[in-house]
This record gives structure tokens, C-alpha cells and sequence, in this order.
């Protein structure tokens, strides 16, 4: 489809948290062809927001600037030098990628299936669950300056990723427009089941679990676990786990002895403990809150809800609220998980 341009954009069907708000300008960018037009429409804009699929935004008010939509599409198979590798647009939803690999039958993806979101927002975010975090298949990916037009490859190293966390979240990293990614895959990944209740479904089995298998189990948990946004709005966890070092861990431990604690915040970080943001939070008794149709999921602590016609403002007061009392009672501040954009 052409470059599509529309001002006054509203945006209530481009976050998973179904709350109200437009933008001063929308430009959808469908062919990568058109990059250089896209490019164009976003000089002179007072401020600027790539979005993929909405799943791991707050939009806090109207965004007074120029959302550029990425939905360029394409996936390819290639060699490596190890293996083999995937080439996938930035615009792909990540669920729809991780399934076309094992239909493929490349494994390496698997514990990643059913995360929300573009394959371009998955790279930003460093997506993680069940054991795997992105950087570990990661190969490399190309990027646009914003700024200047010039496209750059990123090595892994350069890509700078931590827990939920790369360099295009830091400062200035927000001028990188990601084109496309790299990922390693292949037919001969080992499963990885470190993740109990995983550990826990393939248990007795003489025979190592498929890729497909453990994606289905992984499906499976998730949809236990986590509330539809087609149902209910919402952008998943929205906090990050803790993570601290262990002497911290030690005496909140002895403060808290049923306080949920796991080694290794993550596989690239060098905190030892993480902990858990969910059961911090239902300790201070939001679990299941609701403040008009702003509301923290009855069944998972971490998942902050819209029950209809909450507004992006009423959720974060909401997630500020919570933020302040685990502080109090605990002493950690939490990090919100999505971005947070719009409003004053």
C-alpha cells in the first residue's frame, strides 16, 4: 500500500490498552520502498513516536507530533556461518514470525511464542519469557537515523541489550528507526526447560520435547497466565522484575522470608538476584484493585487493566500509586515495563 499520511490521527485501535487519543500526525509506512517519504513527512515534527503494534505503550494523553506506524512485512530464511539465520521486517508481528520459523522447522524462538508486538519492537525491548531472552538468537539488525537518513548495521555487542533493555532505549537512542533483524534459529536447538512450570510439563518423557511441543506449552501458560487485549485492555506486565544485588536481596529476605527470589536478573546482566515486581505489589493489596474502569488484573498482580473507558492519564496515576507503596513498604522503586508517552 502507498505511504498513507492522515492528521488528527485518533489512536484507540493502535495501543492494547484501548485508551482514547490521537496524534497531530499518522504516517503508515507499509513498503520499505516508501522509507525515504516516510523520512520526509517526519521533518519539522515537534516530537516523534515509531510504533508497532501498540502492545508495550501507555498513551498518557494526546501525542502533540508525528506517530509512524511500521508495517513493512517480509521474512527470509538464510545461511550462516553456524546454522541459519531469519530476516524479518520490522513491521512482522513477532507471534506470526516465531510461528512461520517452526513451520519452517527452525526452532530457537520457541519460549518467545505468543509475545504481543513487532519483530522491530522486539529487539528495542530485548522480549524475553520462559528461560530465553532475544539476545541470545540475535544476529544482528540495520536501522535508520532519524536525524540524517543514514542506515547503519548493529552487531549484538552494539545493540547494548540488558534486562528489557537495549541501546535504543537509552538517551538518543530513540533516533534509530529499526528496518529489519537477524535472528539465529536452526533444526537443531536444544529445548530450553529451565522454567519450572515447562520443566514440569515435559517431566517423564524418555523423548526430548519438539520445538513446536514446547511452543504449544508455552502458548498454553501464557494464556493461563495472562488476559487477552482483545478482551480486556491491557499491555501485559507492566513493571519489570527487581533486580538487585545479593546483599540487598539478603536483607530483604530476612525482612520478607516469603519474598519470591531468583538468581541472575538476567542472562546479559551482572545483578545477581531478580525478584519478583508481581508478588511485591500484591503485598500492598492491589491485586484485583479498581479505580473507576483503571485496575489491576484480578489474577496476575503485574497486569494493569482498562475495564473499558479508562483514560492513558487514569492508568498511570494508577501505576504511580502502585509504584509508591511497594517504595514505602519495601524500599524498591519498580520501572514501568511499557513506554509512557503524551500527557503533560
Amino acid at each position: 500500500m502507498p505511504l498513507r499520511i492522515t492528521d488528527n490521527a485518533p489512536l484507540d485501535a493502535l495501543n492494547t490498552f484501548g485508551v482514547s487519543a490521537r496524534a497531530r500526525r499518522l504516517v503508515e509506512l507499509d513498503d520499505p520502498a516508501d522509507l525515504p517519504a516516510a523520512l520526509a513527512a517526519l521533518v519539522g515534527a515537534p516530537a516523534r513516536l515509531v510504533l508497532g503494534g501498540g502492545s508495550n505503550l501507555l498513551l498518557a494523553g494526546d501525542f502533540d507530533g508525528t506517530v509512524l506506524r511500521m508495517r513493512t512485512r517480509g521474512r527470509q530464511r538464510q545461511p550462516a556461518a553456524i546454522g541459519e539465520e531469519v530476516s524479518l521486517q520490522a513491521g512482522e508481528s513477532w507471534d506470526e514470525a516465531v510461528r512461520w520459523t517452526l513451520d519452517q522447522g527452525l526452532a530457537g524462538l520457541e519460549n518467545l511464542a505468543m509475545i504481543p508486538g513487532t519483530c522491530g519492537a522486539a529487539a528495542i525491548q530485548n522480549i524475553g519469557a520462559y528461560g530465553v531472552e532475544l539476545a541470545e538468537r540475535f544476529a544482528g539488525l540495520s536501522a535508520v537515523d532519524l536525524d540524517t537518513g543514514r542506515q547503519q548495521a548493529f552487531t549484538p555487542e552494539a545493540c547494548r541489550f540488558g534486562y528489557r533493555d537495549s541501546v535504543f532505549k537509552q538517551p538518543g537512542g530513540e533516533r534509530w528507526l529499526i528496518l529489519r533483524l537477524r535472528l539465529r534459529v536452526g533444526p537443531q536447538f536444544a529445548p530450553v526447560l529451565s522454567y519450572a512450570p515447562l520443566a514440569a510439563a515435559f517431566a517423564g518423557r524418555s523423548a526430548t520435547p519438539s520445538a513446536a511441543e514446547v511452543a504449544t506449552e508455552v502458548r498454553r501458560i501464557r494464556a493461563s497466565r495472562l488476559p487477552d487485549p482483545a478482551r480486556i485492555g491491557n499491555a501485559g506486565s507492566f513493571f519489570k522484575n527487581p533486580v538487585v544485588n545479593a546483599a540487598l536481596a539478603q536483607a530483604l529476605h530476612e525482612r520478607h522470608p516469603g519474598m519470591p527470589m531468583h538468581p541472575g536478573g538476567s542472562s546479559l546482566s551482572d545483578a545477581p538476584v531478580k525478584l519478583s515486581a508481581g508478588w511485591l505489589i500484591e503485598q500492598c493489596g492491589w491485586k484485583g484493585h479498581r479505580d473507576g474502569d483503571a485496575g489491576v488484573h484480578a489474577d496476575h498482580a503485574l497486569v494493569l487493566v482498562n475495564h473499558g473507558r479508562a483514560s492513558g492519564a487514569e492508568l498511570l496515576r494508577l501505576a504511580m500509586a502502585i509504584r509508591a507503596s511497594v517504595h514505602e513498604r519495601f524500599g524498591l522503586w519498580l520501572e514501568p515495563e511499557p513506554r509512557i508517552v503524551g500527557g503533560s
